[in-house]
C-alpha cells in the first residue's frame, strides 16, 4: 500500500508541467509547505523531507516520512511607458501600458526520507527551484510607428515585421517563460547526538521560451541573415527549449542546547546545458546557469508551545553572466533607432543586470493543541533590478521584496497530517528612464511592477 502511495505521489509531481516563481528574485520564498508558512525560515529546523532544498543535514532528524503538495501561485505584473516624444498620440509615440495574463501556476513538491538506523538517512526532495513567466498582449504601438517600423534606421528593419507592435517594438504578443525543477537525492549523518552533516546531489531540468523580441534582432551577430525573421534566428519565437544540469548542496545542523538549534547550508552554482534555440538572447551563447546560494539559520524554542526561527540567505545572481551582465553597453547612444550588432549573445554582451540579493526570513510556530500547529512569517529580499535595466526586465519583473505568510498543520491521524500555507508579496515597482533613450528615441519613463499571492496544500505521512 505504501509503495503504491509513493509511486502515485512521484507521478503526480512529474506530471505537472508548469513551474513559475518570482519571489526572492526568481527563487521561491521557501521550500516545502511548512517552510512557506514561516516565511522560509527553516535552515535550523527538521520538520519535513525537504532538507534537500533547505538543509541536507536536517533529514537525519526528520524520521521516516513522505510529503507531497502543490502551491497555487498567482503573480500580477504590469508594465507602462509614458512621456515618449509625440506622446500626445502622434504616429511616433511608443507610449502604452499592459497587464500580463497567465497569472495562475501550479508548483508541485515531493519529499521522501528513510532512516538507516538512528544516525543516518537517505531521501529525495523534488521542488520548483525557481522560474519566471510573463505574457503580455501586443498591439500597444501602431503599425505606422516611426521608431518600431521596418524602414532604414528603425528597430524592425532587420525583421521586416510590420506591426502593430508590443511595448518592446516586437511583433505580436510579448512572452517569456522560465521553469526550473530540481531533484535532490540526499544523505545525512549524525556525528554525535547533537550534530549532523548532510549532502545532496542537485539535478535540475529547466525550460525556456520567448516571443515578441523581434526588435532586438539587429543586436545579434548576424542581424540581417536568415529572413524571414521567424525562422532565421536564435533570439525569439523558437518554441520551448530545455536542458539539464547539476550541482551540490551541503549542510550542518547543531543542537546547541535544549532551546537553541543552529543550521547552515551551501548550494553550488548549477552548471546547466545551453538553450541553443535562444543563444542570441542570453549572454554566453545560451548558457543560463542556476546561481550559488548559502544560508544561516537559528531556531529558538521559547517554551513547549512556541518556536521562533530566523534565516539569512544570499543568492548570487551576480555570478551568472546571462542574468547579471548589464543591459547597457558601450555602444549605447549611437542612435538613431536601430540596434548595435554583436551586443546580444556573446560572453560580455547584454544581460538582465540582476544583482546578488540578501534575504532575511523570520518565522514563528505555535502548538495550539496536540493536533494543530499554527505558523506565520515574514520574508524580505533585496530588489535585484536596477533602474538602468528596467527595459530588459519588462519580460522579467522580479521586483517584489516583502512577503507575509500564514500556515498551519493539522494531524488527520496518528501518522498523517495536512499542511496549508498562504503568502502575499506586497506590490513593488521600479521606474526609470527607458533604454530606448540611449538610441536617440526620447522614450522617457518606464515602470515595471508586481505583487503576488500563493495558496498551497500538502499531505504528509509518517512511515513505519
Amino acid at each position: 500500500m505504501k509503495r503504491t502511495v509513493l509511486t502515485s505521489a512521484l507521478f503526480a509531481v512529474f506530471a505537472v508541467p508548469s513551474v513559475a516563481l518570482a519571489t526572492d528574485g526568481y527563487f521561491p520564498h521557501g521550500y516545502g509547505m511548512k517552510a512557506k508558512g514561516m516565511g522560509g525560515a527553516t535552515t535550523a529546523m527538521a520538520i519535513d523531507s525537504f532538507g534537500g532544498a533547505n538543509n541536507p543535514a536536517s533529514m537525519v532528524w526528520a524520521g521516516d516520512r513522505f510529503d507531497i503538495g502543490v502551491d497555487l501561485f498567482s503573480p500580477k505584473r504590469d508594465i507602462s511607458r509614458s512621456g515618449s516624444f509625440a506622446s500626445s498620440g502622434g504616429f511616433a509615440s511608443i507610449d502604452g501600458s499592459v497587464t500580463s495574463g497567465s497569472n495562475l501556476f501550479f508548483v508541485p513538491e515531493f519529499g521522501y526520507n528513510k532512516m538507516l538506523g538512528w544516525d543516518m538517512s537517505v531521501g529525495v526532495s523534488v521542488y520548483g527551484n525557481g522560474g519566471m513567466n510573463t505574457d503580455y498582449n501586443g498591439g500597444q504601438i501602431p503599425a505606422g510607428s516611426l521608431v518600431c517600423g521596418t524602414g532604414a534606421g528603425q528597430f524592425n528593419q532587420a525583421s521586416q515585421e510590420a506591426g502593430p507592435y508590443n511595448l518592446l517594438c516586437g511583433s505580436g504578443k510579448l512572452t517569456m517563460n522560465l521553469e526550473q525543477l530540481t531533484i535532490a537525492p540526499t544523505f545525512a549523518m549524525k556525528v554525535n547526538k547533537d550534530h549532523s552533516f548532510g549532502g545532496s546531489l542537485l539535478i535540475a531540468r529547466q525550460a525556456f521560451h520567448a516571443e515578441g523580441l523581434s526588435a532586438f534582432y539587429s543586436f545579434t551577430s548576424a542581424p540581417f541573415a536568415g529572413l524571414p525573421f521567424a525562422t532565421g534566428n536564435n533570439l525569439t519565437n523558437r518554441g520551448k527549449d530545455s536542458n539539464w544540469g547539476y550541482g551540490l548542496k551541503f549542510g550542518w545542523m547543531g543542537k546547541m542546547s535544549d532551546t537553541v538549534t543552529l543550521g547552515a547550508s551551501y548550494a553550488s552554482k548549477m552548471k546547466m546545458g545551453k538553450f541553443d534555440k535562444y543563444k542570441d538572447l542570453f549572454a554566453g551563447e545560451g548558457y543560463f546557469d542556476i546561481p550559488e546560494s548559502f544560508a544561516l539559520g537559528i531556531a529558538f524554542k521559547a517554551n513547549p508551545k512556541w518556536t521562533i526561527a530566523a534565516d539569512y540567505q544570499r543568492i548570487n545572481y551576480g555570478g551568472i553572466r546571462s542574468i547579471a551582465n548589464p543591459s547597457t553597453t558601450a555602444g549605447d547612444g549611437l542612435g538613431p533607432f536601430g540596434g548595435i550588432p554583436n551586443t546580444l549573445g556573446c560572453a560580455s554582451c547584454r544581460g538582465f543586470g540582476w544583482s546578488s540579493v540578501n534575504v532575511f526570513k523570520l518565522g514563528a510556530e505555535y502548538q495550539y493543541n496536540p493536533n494543530l500547529i499554527l505558523r506565520a512569517g515574514y520574508n524580505h529580499t533585496d530588489n535585484p533590478i536596477q533602474g538602468r535595466d528596467v527595459t530588459f526586465n519588462i519580460i522579467a519583473p522580479g521586483v517584489v521584496q516583502d512577503h507575509a505568510t500564514l500556515g498551519f498543520t493539522y494531524n488527520v491521524s496518528k501518522d498523517s497530517e495536512l499542511t496549508m500555507a498562504y503568502m502575499h508579496a506586497f506590490k513593488n515597482s521600479v521606474q526609470a528612464p527607458s533604454l530606448f533613450n540611449a538610441f536617440g528615441v526620447p522614450a522617457s519613463i518606464e515602470k515595471i511592477q508586481m505583487y503576488e499571492n500563493s495558496l498551497g496544500i500538502a499531505y504528509s505521512m509518517k512511515l513505519k
